[in-house]
């Protein structure tokens, strides 16, 4: 497990992460998936997009997700057009409305470990400089996002008990949760990996407070980010 973590905010007007069980009324989850995050990720990279996904396996990377604004969702009405080109767009009568929903103003820490140094050095030298070869969004490509990066970071394992956590929290490293009142608490079931085919292999309930709060919970397979903020995050 490498012991540097790369830091970076991202942030926008929307975002989209749809649930894989809406279809006509897409539905939005919370925060990126681990698989969401790994195309942002690779879009900044220059990535080819058929393929990004095998750089991001768990054997080589780890990757955690904070939430920093309030989550707020909201539903916008749309027209689906068929369409075969651009040039009769405007004498099509065949549309489809549907509401979509989508996070406003999101804005997220997103936390990246990866065992390849050159992979590391590529992505902190274009973060570094404000460059992407691709443009970055948050789920959907008309929602173009910004990003800024905050350093790369010493990483240390803590040890299994008590602690208040600052990302979103998997299950699987929760083994009692100690609810505060006043903190709105949420879970949700996301994809996490996908395998050569591009077909999701692994799910894993996440939990979360709504307006970014710290998590208070006995856990394990927690680690330090050694930046002036101490944050304590769990990988998805």
């Amino acid at each position: 497990m490498p012991d540097r973590v790369i830091v970076l905010d991202v942030w926008g007007d929307y975002a989209h992460f749809k649930k894989i069980y809406t279809t006509s009324s897409p539905l939005t989850y919370s925060f990126p998936p681990r698989t969401a995050i790994s195309g942002l990720i690779g879009a900044i990279m220059g990535l080819d997009k058929e393929e990004y996904f095998r750089h991001f396996f768990r054997k080589d990377a780890r990757i955690g997700c904070k939430i920093i604004k309030p989550i707020k969702k909201i539903r916008i009405g749309e027209n689906h057009l068929n369409a075969d080109n651009i040039k009769n767009m405007h004498v099509i009568k065949n549309r489809h409305p549907t509401r979509r929903e989508f996070v406003k103003d999101p804005k997220y820490r997103i936390y990246i470990a990866h065992s390849d140094e050159t992979l590391c050095n590529n992505l902190k030298s274009l973060l570094a400089n404000h460059q992407s070869i691709y443009t970055p969004c948050l789920g959907l490509s008309q929602l173009i996002c910004n990003f800024g990066y905050m350093g790369e970071f010493g990483l240390k394992k803590l040890e299994e008990g008590l602690h208040t956590i600052d990302s979103v929290v998997p299950g699987k490293c929760i083994i009692s949760p100690e609810f505060e009142a006043g903190k709105e608490y949420f879970s949700e079931t996301l994809p996490n990996e996908m395998n050569d085919g591009r077909e999701v292999t692994d799910y894993s309930e996440i939990l979360f407070e709504r307006n970014g709060e710290k998590i208070k919970a006995n856990a394990r397979n927690l680690w330090e980010v050694e930046n002036d903020e101490h944050e304590r995050i769990a990988f998805l």
